[in-house]
């Protein structure tokens, strides 16, 4: 026998509330990507979505906001090899920057001929003859103020990694990676060179130096330094160095805090990810601030 009505029919959709369809009446769709966000937001009090969805989309509004000199690592910064320089010399830094790819300079910094994938320097010890010029890739140059959502259709487009971020009068101003855009999306991205493990937020390099990651609770960090850092207004190192800068600092920036230093290793528009700490051998007792470093 067939049945005379659909499921559709059988089972109704539940009946909204009077009150639910006056507020949709009176109350206007979002007008603006503030106005959306807040909406997004109430979601996500409402457990609509959960807080890693809201984090990536504010991200990608955020990234169609900035542009290429907001993120880049700047030129001083940058870890460059001189094409002058002969591969048993530089070999030992590309091992200890652990990175997959250089820019390549010759005469100056602001001469950048190619970029150098790490995995070609394999062919160095297989080789009788090494010609680093001849490996070379071709350098991506972009200007400045390039918007990072179209940067990242270039990068995905042209399947490239890395560009060169060049200023006004052509000179070198720095370097930004598909990673570094990604991140300002998804937050930080880590590789077989981060922390293995969750615990593990404070390690020691070979240098006598430590790692130490952002999140690392200001208890954790004293009892290990022998610190006294207060956690009243923050909970965390990397806020108690955000705090001391007055804004997120960017990568290569370093502030003094009594006798440690801290560099900024990795981070992002919106925290910081990574932290070098330096102890200096004579305890300054003197806090310098972010203006102090800049100067």
């Amino acid at each position: 026998m067939n049945d005379p009505q659909p499921p559709s029919r059988r089972f109704p959709e539940k009946k909204r509330s009077l009150l639910e369809r006056v507020t949709d009446l009176i109350s206007p769709e979002p007008e603006s990507r503030a106005e959306l966000l807040e909406v997004l937001q109430d979601a996500h009090s409402r457990n609509l979505i959960d807080a890693d969805s809201l984090s990536m989309i504010e991200g990608v509004f955020q990234v169609a906001e900035l542009c290429a000199r907001d993120i880049m690592v700047p030129r001083a910064q940058m870890d460059a090899i001189n094409i002058a320089d002969k591969p048993e010399d530089f070999i030992p830094y590309v091992l200890e920057q652990a990175h997959s790819r250089y820019p390549v300079f010759e005469g100056n910094r602001d001469n950048v001929i190619g970029i150098l994938l790490a995995k070609d320097l394999l062919r160095f010890y297989a080789e009788d003859e090494f010609d680093v010029r001849g490996m070379l890739r071709p350098a991506v140059f972009i200007p400045e103020s390039k918007r990072l959502n179209v940067l990242l259709h270039d990068f995905r487009v042209n399947r490239n990694h890395i560009a060169i971020v060049v200023d006004e009068y052509g000179g070198v101003a720095g370097l930004i990676t598909i990673e570094d855009v990604l991140e300002q999306i998804v937050g930080d991205i880590e590789d077989e060179y981060d922390f293995d493990e969750e615990e593990d937020n404070i390690i020691v390099s070979p240098n006598g130096a430590y790692r130490v990651r952002a999140l690392t609770e200001i208890s954790q960090f004293n009892d290990v330094f022998g610190t006294h850092y207060s956690d009243d207004e923050v909970d965390t190192i990397g806020g108690l160095v955000t705090h001391r800068f007055g804004r997120v600092p960017h990568r290569g920036e370093a502030v003094k805090i009594d006798d440690l230093t801290f560099e900024i290793l990795r981070g992002d528009a919106r925290q910081i990810h990574m932290l070098l700490v330096h102890r200096d051998p004579e305890p300054t007792h003197r806090l310098a601030d972010a203006t102090d470093e800049e100067r």
